[in-house]
């Protein structure tokens, strides 16, 4: 079975119907009901448990953890996805602000991977997979405290390889580039960036999808696909990080 934090949209969803369709049993997470995601899982033929709830919350957690261990008794792979997004000058960050994103994208996943991580411990096997971004990979301005939360999370992620590979738990982050999900669009409705500046930028020449990001977990999650991948940081960018190029060197390729 399989726990998957954010699965009311975007990314979370999709991946969600991906490991549904790979026969996974599913336990969905999101600060509200994520209706649809369960009725798209069942429909591919997937047992779904909600669990509704703020993950930053240590509490919160470990019920969660009671719950699963009680209904299924093992956790195969843990997907932690939940995030947000911050775009504000540094120097106009306060510190609540800075910390209710690290709080989301960083304190949770730790609380997800403490509590799920030792279940996995206990019975010898698991994957977890962190949605990071290549946002956690190079510094993008405007997001101080989201560019730390990211890069924090794949420090978590090499850490926690390094701690539990040897006990057959493996740790991996995927690390999207721009998708096209309901975050994109709330960003772009600042006004800080274009459809054009993102694509113009990555060498296939187009975001992400869902799809793209939700197949990568796939993978990672399967003990046969990526047996001996851990401490990885998968970046999902169509060739964002390889791009050295300045704008007219890289558009004389298209």
């Amino acid at each position: 079975m399989a726990i998957i934090s954010g699965a009311a949209q975007g990314i979370g969803r999709r991946t969600a119907e991906v490991l549904a369709e790979r026969g996974y049993s599913l336990a969905l997470n999101d600060l509200r009901s994520p209706a649809e995601t369960r009725l798209a899982a069942e429909e591919r033929g997937a047992e779904v448990m909600e669990l509704v709830g703020d993950v930053s919350d240590e509490e919160v957690v470990t019920r969660f953890a009671g719950i699963l261990q009680k209904k299924w008794g093992r956790v195969d792979a843990l997907v932690n996805n939940a995030g947000v997004s911050f775009i504000c000058p540094a120097e106009q960050v306060s510190a609540s602000e800075f910390q209710r994103v690290l709080s989301v994208n960083l304190v949770a996943p730790f609380l997800l991977c403490k509590a799920f991580g030792s279940m996995m411990l206990e019975q010898g096997s698991g994957s977890i997979i962190n949605v990071a971004s290549v946002a956690g990979l190079v510094g993008i301005a405007d997001r101080a405290a989201y560019n730390a939360s990211k890069h924090g999370l794949i420090g978590l992620t090499r850490t926690l390889a390094a701690e539990w590979g040897g006990r057959g738990v493996r740790v991996n982050a995927v690390c999207p580039g721009w998708v096209k999900t309901e975050m994109d669009v709330t960003d772009q409705s600042s006004g800080s960036y274009t459809d054009s500046d993102i694509t113009g930028r990555v060498p296939m020449a187009r975001f992400a999808t869902a799809d793209d990001v939700a197949n990568a977990i796939a993978f990672l999650a399967d003990p046969k696909e990526s047996s001996f991948v851990n401490g990885h940081a998968l970046a999902v960018d169509g060739g964002w990080m390889a791009d050295g190029s300045w704008e007219t060197l890289r558009l004389r390729h298209r």
